[in-house]
């Protein structure tokens, strides 16, 4: 049997396993084959009892026991601690809190890792482990590092994900929930995130990341830094339309918080659970969770979460038609924030208030009530909230033949929806303004923002586009 056929026989004919005894080779150009063969059979000798065992590891254990214990003691710490990051890939800073060194340090390391083929460079600084790497690497974890040393592996890179994960809230979303963060440990983060955009495009790119990272809190019994991560990214998740992330982190942050005790946490979980089931479809869960908060608010003192708490219970009657009864609870929400703030929710009671003044057919009171709305927003420079209030505003300007001034809103609005990543009000914005365009006779431009309203509904799954394109298809 030829050396290399024996080499092929260790690595149990996998690429992977292949790739990296070549990787090896090439790196040692004095060795020959046979000695290679026999240096992987004493490391499966080695391994023995390990490799008898029938499992995913039997046949590639001996090649990556082999290269491992080829690296310098700093690389074989690096590998095990990135091993312990549960997300699909990593970058750099992630990478440095998982290590505890800097993110010039971590990135060296990946591309030795990638170099010798235990780390994939799947894109410009974003690393990918394979499958049965990872669960080799966590065998070693678990062999040659203590449960301690583990666990705050973990919670650093848990930090890193939290910390990162509310800058970017801070640039996209300056008016969201905020929480108590934890110490940072000397961990770097990125104190410079740029724009709202620069924001929203690092939130899509860890978003699986975020995810996994969230579970794995639960699994380490890290409960503080999972509610408060699932509050901080709840409003990125529900920007970029992933519900079911969404509310899947609001549970588990939900869970998390009762489990510690931590009362406000509890609270603040409870309101954006509402929220997230609201928007699911399922209006009495969501008024149950809006009633507990309500109540919690007032234990706790935390009059912003019972304004909006109100303010929740007033949309669920807006959503039956219930006008009366929803202003009655938006008023009440206006009067909290007025006396506690903030001033986003005295704008989104104005918001609300003026579109049941428009659904009571008072439509001068609606535009005025509208247009202050949008002005304390424009004063706290909340541009998504900006964004959101022109849909009614607009609406009601139509009604009052106000069309130029509504074609304006809406095109703003549609502009920032885009800017911000936000696929469906982004769609919405378009259908609105398709029909304030073919009010204006302005047909070409109205087939234009029907067809993109139609795109991008259905890179969302929303069955909504089949209208739209049936309404395209009867006026073409």
């Amino acid at each position: 049997m030829s050396a290399a056929f024996q080499i092929a026989e260790l690595c149990g004919h996998l690429p992977l396993a292949l790739r990296i005894v070549g990787e090896r080779i090439s790196a040692r150009p004095h060795i020959s084959l046979p000695e290679v063969v026999g240096e992987l059979v004493n490391e499966q000798n080695r391994l023995d009892a390990l490799a008898s065992l029938e499992d995913e590891l039997s046949d590639t254990r001996t090649a990556f026991s082999w290269s491992y214990r080829a690296l310098t003691p700093e690389l074989r710490q690096s590998f095990r601690r990135i091993g312990l990051h549960a997300g699909p890939d990593i970058g750099p800073g992630a990478a440095a809190a998982l290590i505890g060194t800097t993110v010039v340090t971590a990135k060296r390391r990946l591309h030795t890792l990638t170099g010798v083929h235990l780390l994939q460079e799947v894109q410009p600084n974003r690393f990918h482990m394979h499958d049965l790497l990872k669960s080799y690497v966590l065998e070693l974890a678990q062999e040659e590092d203590t449960r301690e040393e583990r666990t705050q592996t973990v919670r650093r890179g848990l930090t890193w994900y939290l910390l990162s994960t509310d800058a970017r809230r801070r640039a996209a979303l300056p008016h969201s929930a905020m929480v108590p963060l934890v110490p940072d440990d000397d961990i770097e983060v990125a104190e410079k995130v740029g724009s709202s955009a620069d924001a929203t495009r690092w939130f899509a790119e860890e978003r699986a990341n975020i995810v996994a990272a969230l579970n794995q809190s639960i699994e380490y019994g890290q409960f503080d830094i999972t509610w408060k991560l699932a509050t901080v990214a709840s409003g990125l998740l529900e920007l970029q339309s992933y519900w079911t992330d969404w509310e899947e982190g609001m549970r588990l942050g939900l869970r998390a918080a009762r489990t510690i005790g931590d009362t406000y946490g509890e609270a603040v979980c409870n309101l954006i659970l509402a929220d997230a089931v609201w928007r699911a479809g399922r209006p009495d869960e969501a008024a149950t969770h809006y009633q507990v908060t309500a109540s919690m608010a007032d234990v706790i003192s935390a009059g912003w979460m019972r304004g909006f708490a109100l303010r929740g219970l007033g949309l669920l009657r807006e959503e039956r038609a219930d006008f009366i009864s929803a202003q009655e609870y938006f008023q009440q929400a206006l009067r909290v924030f007025r006396a506690a703030g903030p001033r986003r929710g005295e704008g989104m009671s104005l918001l609300s208030l003026g579109k049941c003044a428009r659904a009571l057919h008072d439509l001068p009171r609606s535009i005025e009530l509208l247009e202050q709305a949008a002005l304390i927003f424009e004063v706290i420079d909340d541009q998504w909230t900006l964004a959101y209030g022109k849909l009614p505003l607009a609406t009601s300007l139509l009604e009052a033949g106000r069309t130029e001034e509504a074609i304006s809103h809406l095109r703003q609005a549609a502009e920032s929806f885009a800017a911000f990543r936000d696929r469906r009000s982004e769609a919405l914005a378009l259908e609105s303004l398709a029909e304030a365009l073919h009010q204006a006779d302005r047909t070409a431009e109205a087939l234009n923002c029907r067809r993109r309203a139609a795109e991008l509904y259905e890179a969302l799954a929303n069955p909504r586009h089949t209208e739209i394109e049936r309404r395209l298809e009867d006026l073409t």
